[in-house]
């Protein structure tokens, strides 16, 4: 088994959404495996990766569903704790994940057809760190 890994630096802004598919794809690429498993990670306690259909009814669809399980707008002891107002991100991120795991065949990761890994960010906007590793052969 062989490894390889990429760290991209990725700037989001509150609530946005972006699409990184292509880098995983790239990364595979660029790695010389030809198949195997790619990790995708972020290092971060308010952003999240999905696989999701990444188009505009769906994104609006999300961040309305993230609003009705854990609103903006209510108490959280995590800001009681911390003096600050992003305790709802913390819950978002959790229920959501930080890790995607996709196959990758023939140098390719294998996405279903309608599937793209998605960033979002649950805070404030700021610099994400995204980091790809991969392992096979």
């Amino acid at each position: 088994m062989v490894t390889y890994r990429e760290v991209h630096e990725i700037d989001l802004a509150a609530g946005e959404t972006k699409d990184v598919t292509a880098l995983v794809g790239e990364a595979v690429a660029r790695s010389g495996l030809r198949e195997g498993l790619a990790c995708a990670f972020l290092p971060h306690s308010t952003a999240a990766l999905v696989l999701v259909e990444y188009e505009p009814g769906l994104e609006s669809d999300l961040h309305d569903a993230l609003e009705r399980l854990s609103p903006r707008d209510i108490e959280y002891a995590h800001q009681l704790a911390w003096n600050d107002d992003n305790g709802h991100s913390h819950v978002r991120a959790t229920f959501l994940g930080a890790t995607q795991t996709v196959p990758f065949t023939d140098r390719k990761p294998e996405f279903g057809t309608w599937q793209q890994l998605v960033m979002l960010e649950l805070d404030q906007g700021r610099r994400r760190r995204l980091i790809i590793q991969l392992v096979g052969e």
